[in-house]
């Protein structure tokens, strides 16, 4: 436990989205070994489309950075149409920092944020395939809970898993 909370003193969170997060992120969410190609690329349109817009793209980032590199980072946003609802787009810790409390730390620096903002719901996605067991462990060990599964929404056996918090 002394370890994870060593690094996580390490860490700064920076908000401002810079030309070069769009090549961490590729390599942060591709790090993983989770996704497809097409969905790296989703997560680098985020960040484009925060850099061409600005506040207006309704994209919002955190970064958490140690001794000056992005080693992580969450996208999150408000849900149109609603009054007080959050989603988080995507969460991802370099692969080889997982597991090492970076993760939390970012999903509570967003949390803190959502906050702030009035928000009262956060809702957050991912796939129901084994590979992400992990995953959907961390988001209940977070006091997320499953609100509801969506059945072969990615694909024929692949169901999308959504969960909620209340703050």
């Amino acid at each position: 436990m002394t370890a994870v909370l060593d690094i996580v003193k390490e860490i700064k969170i920076r908000e401002e989205v810079c030309a070069a997060d769009v090549e961490r992120v590729r390599s942060i969410v591709a790090s993983s070994g989770f996704f497809r190609p097409d969905e790296v690329a989703v997560a680098v349109e985020l960040v484009d489309e925060r850099l061409a817009r600005g506040s207006a793209s309704g994209y919002r980032f955190v970064f958490a950075e140690m001794e000056g590199e992005t080693v992580g980072y969450a996208c999150y946003g408000p849900i149109a149409c609603t009054v007080h609802s959050y989603d988080i787009f995507w969460i991802a810790v370099q692969h080889d920092l997982r597991g090492q409390g970076l993760g939390k730390y970012l999903l509570q620096a967003v949390e803190a944020r959502i906050a702030r903002l009035g928000g009262r719901r956060i809702y957050i996605e991912t796939s129901t395939l084994p590979q992400y067991e992990p995953t959907r462990h961390f988001y209940l060990a977070c006091g997320y809970k499953t609100e509801c599964i969506l059945r072969d929404f990615y694909a024929p056996g692949d169901s999308k898993m959504i969960f909620v918090k209340v703050l």
